[in-house]
């Protein structure tokens, strides 16, 4: 299966480099785009026991790979999760700011069906929260693609 995750900490980079090593083809996409150099460098920039390992041996065999690009990371996946940091906001709510840049990103890039995944420390309502902003988007365009938000 071919799965993007948009945001390399420690829940994106950790998801995405278990899933390469269960045989999936997986596209990690930050916007940090020196964090992305250290990545493809080998350097891991979170400490979590056997990362390290796991990342090398899923990118040496071509199953996990880094990017920048929200248009790559799109085209990528059938499965696109939004694993990006939620910081509490001023009130101790999710800071929600991160995820619904994400789903900006995608519905500027969707081109056909994909499952967009909102990664689990998300408020409920974030779903819908998400679907709106890709619709949003898709609109703007002029287009009309199917997807679902889970």
């Amino acid at each position: 299966m071919r799965i993007t995750i948009f945001g390399t900490g420690y829940v994106g980079l950790v998801t995405g480099a278990c899933l390469a090593d269960s045989g999936n083809q997986v596209l990690c996409v930050d916007i940090d785009s020196a964090k992305i150099e250290r990545l493809r460098a080998g350097e891991i920039p979170i400490h979590e026991p056997g990362l390290e390992t796991l990342v090398e041996r899923n990118v040496h065999a071509g199953r996990l790979r880094f990017s920048t690009s929200a248009a790559e990371g799109v085209a990528h996946g059938l499965l696109i999760l939004i694993a990006v940091g939620t910081p509490p906001d001023e009130d101790g709510s999710a800071d929600l700011r991160h995820v619904l840049a994400v789903a900006r990103s995608i519905g500027e890039c969707l081109d056909g069906y994909r499952v967009v995944i909102d990664k689990s420390t998300v408020p409920v309502g974030t779903a819908d929260k998400v679907r709106a902003i890709i619709l949003e988007s898709l609109r703007g365009r002029g287009v009309a693609h199917e997807f679902k938000v889970v």
